[in-house]
This record gives C-alpha cells, sequence and structure tokens, in this order.
C-alpha cells in the first residue's frame, strides 16, 4: 500500500488492496506508480459500500491522488488535449452538479456524468490556449487577448484545473471558444463514481460503454432512483466485485446526525422510539435541533425534505405567500429546481450547451432576475463551475389541489423548473446542505403505512437519505407551521468571486 494507505481502517486497506490488484491487471500499479499502454480487451467493474461516514470519499480521494502520481491523465470533461494511443485517463464522477461540487469542495476534482457523456468542440484558435494552459503547448498571441489576460487564465486553471473557467477569467464566454457540443466517440480508461445508488440502468450500461474500468461508490442504505425496477445498479454485480466498508470512523462516529443515521439500522426500531432518541441527541447536542416549526430563511438556499408531493406544495405555496410573492412573476432569489428542457431537435446543440453549463434534470438554481428578451431568466446554478447563465424558462408554480401548475413566468420553449423551496427526498440524493430540515410528519406517514423498499421499512430509508443530507445540523420539525422571514429574498450570497456575470446570448 502506499504512504497514505498507511492511515486507513482495515476494512478501506482491504479495499484499497483489492482496487490496487484490480488496477494492476489493467496496466495500472499505483504502489509502484508506473503505467503500461491500455489493453482494450481488459475490463472491470467494482463497487465500493458503505454507510454515511464509513469512509468511501477517503478512499476515493486517496485513490485520486495515487493514480495522478502514478501519471494517470485527468480529465474534467472540460477539455481534452491530444489523444495519445498509450495514455492512460481518469474522470471522477457524480450524477449532479451539487454531488459534484461536494466532491470538489473536498479536494476531488468531481465533473458529471453528462459532461462526460458530450464533449465540446473548442474553436481552434482558442483551444491553443487550452493546450498551453495544460502543458501541451506553448503561449499562444491571440488577438484581442493581452499577456496579462492570458496570466489571469494560468493563475486560475493553476489554482482550479478548470479550461472553462479560466478563459472566463480572461474575458471570454463560453459561446466564444466553444463551437459546439458532441457525443463521445473516444473512449476513456478508469472511472470513479460517486453516489452510485443514484445510476440508473441506461446511465450504468453509457458508463460501462466508456470506460474500461469503472469503480463505483454507493450506499446500499439510500433510495433507488425513482424510476428504478430493479434496485441499484452494483446490485447485480456478482459478490466478489463488492467491497464492503463497515467501520464508522471516529470523525463520523462523533457525529450525532450519523448517529441517528446508523440507529435506523436496529430492526426493534419503530418510528416513536426514534423520535425520542432525535429529542435526547437535541438536548445535549447543537448539531441537532428539535424544531417546531419550518424556518423560512432556510427555505431559500436548502429547500425542506418531505416525501409526500401534497407537502412540498403546500410548503412552496407558503413560502412564496411568507415572502409576498406575486403569482405573475418570481422574486430574485426564490430557488428552482431543473426538471428537464424542453427543446426540438433542431435546437438539440442548444440543449446540450444548457445541459453542459449545468442544467440538468435535479439541477438547483436561483433566480437572478429576467433576461433581455421576454421568457428569458437569468440563473445561478448551485454547484456549477460557472454558475451565472441565462436561459428561456418554463417555470411552474404547482398549487394545491389543483392538477395544472401555474405557470407565471414562461419561454414557448426552453429550461422547465419547479420551485425549490421543499423538495422530496428522493430527488435530494446526492445533494448536502449545512443545515438541513427534514419534515417529519411525512416520515410518520410512511411509517403508519408499513411500506417496505428492498426489505427495509421505508420511513427508515426516507429517515436515513433524509438527514445524511446535513453537513453541519439537522432540523428535525415535528409541526405544520411556517416562522416569518428575517429579511427580504436577495441574490447577494451568491456572488461568484473574482469573476462578472457572464451570460449565453440569448438566441
Amino acid at each position: 500500500m502506499t504512504g497514505t494507505a498507511l492511515t486507513y481502517s482495515p476494512d478501506q486497506a482491504e479495499a484499497h488492496d483489492r482496487i490496487a490488484e484490480a488496477l494492476r491487471g489493467v496496466g495500472v500499479d499505483i504502489e509502484a506508480g508506473t503505467l503500461t499502454p491500455p489493453d482494450e480487451g481488459r475490463r472491470a467493474v467494482m463497487a465500493v459500500l458503505g454507510k454515511a461516514g464509513s469512509g468511501k470519499t477517503l478512499l476515493l480521494a486517496a485513490l485520486t491522488r495515487a493514480l495522478e502520481e502514478a501519471g494517470v491523465e485527468l480529465v474534467s470533461g472540460d477539455w481534452e488535449g491530444r489523444r495519445r494511443r498509450e495514455r492512460r485517463t481518469l474522470a471522477i464522477l457524480a450524477p449532479t452538479n451539487k454531488a459534484a461540487s461536494v466532491l470538489r469542495m473536498r479536494g476531488v476534482p468531481a465533473t458529471t456524468i453528462h459532461r462526460i457523456l458530450y464533449t465540446p468542440v473548442y474553436h481552434p484558435e482558442y483551444e491553443k490556449i487550452a493546450e498551453w494552459l495544460a502543458g501541451q503547448g506553448e503561449k499562444p498571441a491571440i488577438e484581442g487577448l493581452t499577456d496579462l489576460a492570458l496570466d489571469r487564465a494560468m493563475a486560475f486553471y493553476q489554482a482550479q484545473k478548470s479550461i472553462p473557467g479560466a478563459l472566463a477569467a480572461a474575458g471570454l464566454r463560453g459561446s466564444d471558444f466553444i463551437t459546439g457540443w458532441k457525443r463521445r466517440e473516444e473512449p476513456l480508461d478508469i472511472g470513479l463514481v460517486d453516489e452510485a445508488s443514484m445510476l440508473d440502468a441506461q446511465q450504468f450500461e453509457d458508463l460501462q460503454e466508456i470506460f474500461s474500468t469503472l469503480i463505483l461508490f454507493g450506499d446500499p442504505a439510500q433510495l433507488p432512483p425513482v424510476k428504478s425496477t430493479g434496485g441499484m445498479v452494483f446490485e447485480s454485480l456478482p459478490a466478489p466485485a463488492c467491497l464492503t466498508l463497515s467501520r464508522i470512523h471516529r470523525q463520523a462516529a462523533d457525529n450525532p446526525i450519523l448517529d441517528l443515521a446508523h440507529a435506523l439500522a436496529d430492526p426493534a426500531l419503530d418510528f416513536h422510539g426514534f423520535e425520542r432518541m432525535v429529542q435526547d441527541a437535541a438536548a445535549r447536542d447543537e448539531r441537532v435541533r428539535w424544531a417546531e416549526r419550518v424556518e423560512v430563511d432556510l427555505m431559500a438556499r436548502s429547500p425542506v425534505l418531505v416525501w409526500r408531493n401534497a407537502t412540498r406544495i403546500r410548503l412552496i405555496n407558503a413560502f412564496r405567500a411568507v415572502h409576498g410573492a406575486p403569482e405573475t412573476e418570481l422574486l430574485p432569489g426564490e430557488p428552482l429546481i431543473c426538471d428537464g428542457i424542453e427543446l426540438p431537435l433542431k435546437h438539440r446543440r442548444k440543449r446540450l450547451d444548457l445541459e453542459a453549463r449545468g442544467l440538468i434534470k435535479g439541477a438547483q438554481v436561483v433566480y437572478l432576475g429576467p433576461g433581455t428578451r421576454a421568457g428569458f431568466s437569468r440563473l445561478h446554478v448551485i454547484g456549477a463551475e460557472e454558475p451565472r447563465l441565462s436561459a428561456a424558462s418554463i417555470v411552474k408554480i404547482e398549487k394545491p389541489d389543483e392538477e395544472e401548475p401555474f405557470i407565471p413566468y414562461a419561454a414557448h420553449m426552453g429550461a422547465v423548473f419547479l420551485h425549490g423551496a421543499a423538495v422530496t427526498i428522493h430527488k435530494a440524493q446526492g445533494s448536502q446542505w449545512p443545515d438541513v430540515q427534514v419534515f417529519a410528519p411525512d416520515i410518520h406517514a410512511a411509517a403508519r403505512m408499513g411500506r417496505s423498499e428492498a426489505g427495509q421499512p421505508l420511513w427508515k430509508r426516507l429517515a436515513y437519505v433524509a438527514i445524511t443530507r446535513a453537513e453541519a445540523r439537522l432540523h428535525w420539525v415535528v409541526r405544520n407551521r411556517l416562522s416569518k422571514p428575517s429579511a427580504p429574498l436577495s441574490v447577494a450570497d451568491l456572488q461568484v468571486p473574482g469573476a462578472p456575470l457572464r451570460l449565453e446570448a440569448e438566441e
């Protein structure tokens, strides 16, 4: 094992050694730091499984460092250099922008699955800058860009390893240097996939077509994808390919939120017993709060997590009402959730552009204000590396007891959004927030129904997923009440440091 691996727990060390052995079998020796050219006939799929706090992310990060130190080339989906037959490649993937941003905040250079499936086509002139930034060419002379602008780009790239971000720092927009998007044709080598419990069968199939070696990191206690009929994709792998991390590490064991999550594994624990545990935890630790009402100030950036759609719709309308939001328009600062993109086939390039910028299904977005054309919105995509854009938008505000949503602001076609002040626990998977409010009456309703999910009471899976979304504090909301806002909605917290607002052309 490497020096990094010496700090592992026994189950992490065993998983590390098993993965290192599999990588040696495909020509990548992370212990000796040596590579051999890829053999397209060799393929491997493995899974690292464990509950929250078991050290999956620590192992993923250590493997990433070891692979980079061995000379494996990191592919981010932003730009790829000249293809070399002997090169070995690595991509760290997550199903959503928010999940990828959680990894990036922990020092792991992750991107979304979509950004790997579809790659940008660069203008040849600006590709020279990308090659220089990546160390594959000399510093170019580009008409309209000064040496100072190029130096800003290099400083940004050295800090964040993002080609589009570096070009933006030089004063360019995506529409200046990206001429289109195409489905990936060339295969890649090694893929590490976080939040693998969210993968559906089609995504898993796509990834296996691209990567000869695929390592999934997932939590079997979470909920399977909404449209899944066969559970989680790693459940189909043979037992020897699944590595289980069972030890909960000290830093996690000292966390009352994770203590509550792991207590749900007790088959004798019922809902009322669990709520007593929440009350006890709240009495002794400020990281757990027994809440008599929903805090509306938190809803603007951290949605209330619910099980039932009726609860979600009711909370969204209450949020808008206490902020005095008119039915005919959105207020800057209102949270949205992307529900897909409705564009005809002739606008395929624009669809790919929006999706590549982060507007994929489930993306969390904050409304900044209207665009310069009717139906366009200025938006901030939470977790995206370049979060600011303008897009034709269809915003749907669902109403209690009404089948059809109210549409206060819409283009004829474009990105479709639902309100994001409350979301279902299913849709919250892969995301984390500093403070998370869980609407406990919904969990209680699931417990009363007695439903099961893969042999586990549904209410326990819902509670587990919901409370493990909290990074710092869990608010267990027990009453259907809403606080008053302490201040009007604002977008001041969303400023992008060192970067002006960049909008896509409203075409």
